[in-house]
């Protein structure tokens, strides 16, 4: 069975002309030398590495769409008719699915609680993660959760200062994005700095802790949507240069004279900027959280790795073990991403059901061996609260909380598009209120259903909260909502009562991956002490 098939897909804007198509190659069976396009080699074959790359760059997110043999899918819930834990009674009048605590905490000496056990995904240096930051950065900080601030943002901010060391002494992007969240934030939640490589040459971590007041930096190793560095585009040739001189990697080279003369003919329209490959080794891993606790100052030290197999993820979990890291989120093949190489998404790495039983067993093992184990977060495809649920059953006692990429970045989209059209702005996505809006009303109080919760809570500063960050709290609160059901329905009233045997595998391939119980043999042992007694 093929499980992806090359050839067409919308986030690169190509498709077969052929209703039948090979499914190893992608080509259709009937290549004709006539045809007028538009599958993946049609389109490569004038604008080459172009293709590459979702598009159109900076209006989008991009996900895999590979049907892997295994996923969350596999699994379904457990729900009883008996007993409720963590509630002072099972009474139906006491025992109701409101009364669920949806709150998580992760960290060692500096904890930190959110009020759900979720968390954004890294919004970097990407241009749409920019454009929509204020509604990311609100809605994150109203809804009590932690926010990710992603790699790159100082070193191409266009007002970047350094000193004399090279290293930053102002970022106006960074200043603005902290400030942001921080004007919004309350008892729960943090802002995380990500770091990589180039982040690190230039000081990033020592400037955000030392002027911009933040406790908390992550070192990233990888994602799960590539296995190469962040990257973004660029549309100025004089900014690609700017960035070139900075010492990121440019591609293709736009200081040389013919990239620039075909820049200017209209050959090339864009420039790629890589970061570099990380590399790791432990002494260094523990000498740089080490070096962030005592001389930054920093308070929480988090690390983020991608899809790698059983060596690296091993590595990250015994390494972070050792140094006492806070947090460590574990990145699966099948997500998302603001930017990364399409086929790559698809074909690389180890997907996200089978990552997080790996990790689960090596938590187990260190935690059996009497090793002290980081908290842990899974990323890599979540959008829903059956999701949140799976994911903390499967993996506890270990796993605290969800990453979630784009899920949480499509209120921020949807908010953003209809608050231009009620203001009438000038630059909007959408020329009119789209019936899927427009039937809802006509004002925010109409349209969004948690709107007047937020009207009680901030009085008249309501209108100051972007509707991006409306939508993604209200999209949130429907997260919680969800997931208080399920909980009630298992009678698991705390996050910290979920159990493994919450949840249950649908087939044996899922129960042999994953070391959960299969269906039918669930439980098996007391129904039949029951039936025999």
């Amino acid at each position: 069975m093929n499980l992806q098939q090359p050839g067409q897909n919308d986030a690169i804007e190509t498709r077969n002309r052929s209703r039948d198509v090979a499914p190893a190659s992608g080509i259709c069976t009937r290549c004709m030398d006539s045809c007028p396009g538009n599958c993946d080699i049609f389109k490569a074959s004038m604008r080459g590495r172009e293709v590459i790359y979702p598009g159109p760059f900076g209006d989008i997110t991009a996900g895999g769409d590979k049907k892997y043999p295994v996923d969350f899918s596999h699994l379904n819930i457990m729900g009883y008719a008996l007993g409720a834990k963590a509630i002072e009674e099972a009474n139906p009048d006491k025992a109701i699915f409101p009364k669920v605590d949806t709150s998580a905490v992760y960290g060692h000496n500096h904890p930190v609680r959110m009020k759900m056990p979720i968390f954004t995904g890294a919004l970097g240096s990407t241009h749409i993660a920019q454009k929509h930051w204020d509604s990311f950065a609100v809605g994150a900080a109203i809804s009590g959760i932690t926010l990710v601030l992603g790699e790159n943002v100082c070193g191409i901010d266009p007002g970047l200062e350094l000193d004399k060391n090279g290293k930053v002494s102002r970022s106006p992007e960074m200043e603005r994005r902290i400030k942001i969240y921080k004007e919004w934030q309350e008892d729960c939640g943090d802002i995380i700095i990500q770091t990589n490589v180039e982040d690190a040459r230039l000081g990033v971590a020592e400037y955000v802790v030392e002027k911009l007041g933040v406790r908390a930096i992550e070192l990233k190793w990888g994602q799960g949507a590539k296995c190469i560095g962040g990257e973004i585009k660029i549309q100025d040739i004089k900014r690609a240069i700017e960035l070139q001189n900075r010492g990121f990697i440019i591609t293709p080279n736009p200081s040389s004279k013919t990239v620039q003369a075909t820049f200017k003919s209209g050959g090339i329209k864009e420039f790629e900027r890589h970061s570099r490959l990380g590399f790791i080794n432990e002494e260094e891993f523990l000498r740089r959280v080490e070096f962030l606790r005592r001389t930054v100052g920093v308070d929480r030290v988090t690390l983020k790795t991608g899809a790698y197999g059983f060596r690296e993820l091993a590595m990250a979990l015994k390494w972070s073990a050792e140094a006492r890291v806070d947090l460590v989120t574990i990145d699966g093949s099948g997500g998302g991403t603001g930017m990364s190489p399409w086929r790559m998404m698809q074909e690389w790495g180890i997907p996200t059901f089978y990552l997080q039983s790996m990790a689960f067993n090596f938590a187990k093992r260190l935690a059996t061996r009497g090793i002290w184990t980081p908290d842990l977060a899974m990323a890599g495809g979540f959008s829903t609260e059956d999701h949140i649920f799976k994911v903390l059953t499967m993996g506890a006692p270990y796993f605290k909380a969800v990453c979630m990429g784009r899920a949480l970045m499509i209120p921020g989209f949807v908010g953003d598009n209809i608050q231009a059209v009620l203001n009438k702005e000038e630059k909007r996505n959408w020329k009119d209120m789209p019936n899927t809006v427009s039937r809802f009303g006509t004002t925010p109080e109409q349209i969004f259903t948690i709107y007047s919760t937020l009207q009680d809570k901030y009085g008249d500063r309501v209108e100051e909260i972007p509707l991006g960050a409306v939508a993604l709290y209200t999209f949130i609160d429907k997260l919680r909502t969800g997931l208080t059901q399920f909980m009630a329905g298992a009678r698991s009233f705390r996050l910290d009562t979920l159990r493994r045997t919450d949840v249950v595998a649908l087939t044996e391939d899922a129960a042999k991956i994953s070391g959960l119980t299969y269906i039918m043999d669930a439980y098996r042992e007391e129904a039949e002490q029951i039936l025999d007694s």
